[in-house]
């Protein structure tokens, strides 16, 4: 890869040339494909837009998340910046760089509400939004042009899957027993966090930073690094699917309402993800390696949990939101196990008609 890397970088050098004035709207653009943007985008959509086109695309977005942090704990591959001190890093990161999880969640997360808007403009607007992120990972020297175009080919893979298949993989897993969906639901969220932490601590757990061949600005530990967001992802999928789960046992959840009430769901919820992170941060700030990725696993499998399920019930209890007229999930597009519904379901108060799909 090091002559790859080598040509990749002078190209880098090269569009840096053009100015260091880029840094700066670009620095902002590479954000729309950020983990904080896309969890403030996610939540907005499934508390205060439309609960099941925001749960739908939160699955896809994290399942992506997960493969993308697994890919990178097995190619361990370097950043410009790291491999080239004349690469200057505008936006730097500790984890591997091969794919671009930048690229590859801007392509599913803006991706799908374009493709579920039904607006041609929309659809090009997602796409535009996609190639301006891709092309500020490159220039900040955060992704080599081969990681960008991994992450790329990989999320639209995954956005294809998800398009065509989400209806099916939806209708069976709510045909599936409560102990079918549980183990199923451990084994997506855990075999990828065994598998990685095998073959960086087993395969590969002779490895260290190459410095005669890295010789820009690496971090200590990188591998550390990426396996803790491989946990982290992994916990928010358990967390999630489990919450949407078990809210649709519940009879499911309505983002439709008045902007007031549409606003303060937002902002309740919103308001309890941020306790989560500074308790995160407060406690487990000076963790590294393993027990830095368990904490993740833990700490962001209980803000995924509150988001689909505790935030849903308790805007439900509190007036803020009501249930849908019916629970099938052709009208929801819920994430659950089955449950008998009457043939003719009575209208909550509070509920609406904007979780329909």
């Amino acid at each position: 890869m090091d002559a790859l890397w080598e040509a990749e970088s002078s190209a880098i050098r090269w569009l840096q040339g053009w100015g260091e004035w880029l840094s700066h709207p670009l620095g902002a653009v590479t954000h729309l494909g950020s983990q904080g943007v896309l969890v403030v985008l996610m939540a907005a959509v499934f508390w205060s837009v439309h609960a099941g086109i925001g749960s739908r695309l939160f699955v896809a977005v994290i399942a992506s998340a997960v493969v993308n942090n697994l890919l990178k704990s097995v190619f361990y591959g370097s950043r410009p910046y790291w491999f080239d001190a004349l690469v200057t890093g505008y936006s730097h990161h500790g984890s591997f760089g091969m794919p671009s999880g930048h690229s590859q969640a801007a392509v599913v997360a803006y991706g799908y509400l374009g493709a579920k808007s039904g607006r041609r403009s929309l659809l090009w607007a997602a796409v535009a939004v996609i190639a301006l992120v891709a092309f500020s990972r490159i220039y900040l020297g955060a992704h080599f042009i081969s990681d960008v175009v991994v992450g790329l080919l990989v999320g639209g893979a995954v956005l294809w899957a998800v398009l065509r298949y989400e209806d099916r993989v939806l209708a069976w897993w709510r045909s599936l027993d409560t102990v079918r969906w549980v183990s199923y639901l451990l084994a997506f969220a855990l075999v990828p966090c065994v598998v990685a932490t095998v073959w960086q601590l087993g395969v590969r757990g002779g490895w260290a930073v190459p410095a005669e061949e890295w010789i820009g600005a690496t971090p200590a530990d990188p591998a550390g690094y990426t396996l803790t967001g491989l946990y982290t992802t992994s916990g928010a999928l358990l967390g999630g699917v489990l919450g949407f789960t078990l809210l649709y046992r519940r009879g499911w959840y309505s983002a439709a309402g008045t902007v007031t009430a549409r606003v303060a769901r937002f902002v309740l919820g919103i308001s309890v993800v941020v306790l989560i992170l500074v308790v995160d941060q407060v406690l487990f700030r000076n963790l590294a390696g393993l027990p830095a990725a368990l904490a993740g696993f833990a700490v962001y499998g209980s803000m995924a949990f509150w988001a689909a399920y505790g935030a849903p019930e308790l805007f439900v209890r509190s007036g803020l939101a009501g249930r849908p007229e019916a629970v099938s999930g052709e009208e929801s597009g819920e994430v659950g196990e089955p449950e008998e519904a009457p043939e003719t379901p009575e209208r909550p108060s509070g509920a609406g008609e904007g979780d329909r799909t």
